[in-house]
Parts: structure tokens; sequence; C-alpha cells
């Protein structure tokens, strides 16, 4: 299976941190399932942390350092540049990755169909999109065909009364 690399012609917010990353990622050939479990994380919280999305922790360090055999200070630095996450600039909008954008087309073709119950069930309020976690699985059905199945888990954030 191929792995993920990164072509900073296609992302130009990425922090310093992403290149350093992903090109030690590919000169082990490590997938994001393999850098997640040395990791204890799920797959996309792993990636995360390449893309700038997410802040590292010591021990997250301590280990991408061992595994990725990048030295522990340099990666810290550069990781430590990056300052906090910026979620929000990665993607610009509408996205035009066409994966990227099919997960943007799911929320606009459903987006009101996927409110319109959570409020029946939870009541007025949102899933929050920070006490948040999601995780991506592979099915094949019995015809040979692959289904990508993506969870998502978000913590429901009643409104408040004012």
């Amino acid at each position: 299976m191929p792995i993920a690399t990164l072509d900073t012609s296609q992302h130009g917010g990425l922090p310093q941190s992403s290149e350093l990353l992903f090109a030690a990622k590919q000169a082990k050939g490590l997938s994001f399932e393999r850098i997640a479990q040395h990791l204890g994380r799920t797959e996309v919280g792993a990636a995360a942390l390449f893309y700038g999305q997410s802040q590292a922790t010591d021990e997250d360090v301590e280990r991408l350092s061992s595994l990725l055999e990048v030295p522990r200070d340099k990666l810290a630095e550069s990781l430590a540049g990056s300052g906090f996450p910026d979620r929000g600039r990665t993607v610009p909008m509408p996205p035009r990755d066409p994966l990227i954008y099919r997960l943007y087309e799911v929320v606009q073709n459903y987006g009101y169909a996927y409110k319109a119950v959570l409020n029946e069930k939870f009541g007025d309020g949102i899933m929050s999109g920070v006490s948040f976690s999601t995780r991506v699985d592979k099915e094949t059905d019995k015809d040979g065909n692959d289904w990508a199945v993506i969870t998502m888990r978000g913590k429901w954030l009643p409104f408040s009364r004012f």
C-alpha cells in the first residue's frame, strides 16, 4: 500500500514541522496506522499532528523522535515553532481536492438532516468539534466493494438559556 506524503505546493498554510515530519515518514516508509499505533493515538489523530492541526505532547515528541529517527531536540523545536494549532486554514473553501470536497458535499447534502435528527435526540445544541474523536475504517462487502466508514464522536453541547 502506498503511504501519504506531502506536496507542499498543495498546502500553503502548513507549519514548518509538517515538512520535517512528512520527510521522515516517507524515508521510513511508515503509514499513519503504524505511527498511530506507536503514539497510542488514532490514525486521524496522528495525521493531525503532521498537518499542525493537533498539538503534540512531550510524549508524542519522544515517541515520534524514536520512531522517525529524528533528533528529539530538532523535532521539539520544529513543533514548538508551530505554536498553537491552526485548524482552519489548511483547506480552501470550497475544497478543491476531490476527496475533501466529497466530505464537504456530504454536509452540504445532508447537513440539515443530521441537524434535525441530532436536535430530536439531544435537544437544542451542537456537537463539539473540540471534545471530539474520529476514526476511519474500511469495510468490504460480499461483492468485494470497499466502503469507507467514518465515525465522528462529539460531546453534545446544549445551548444555554439567557
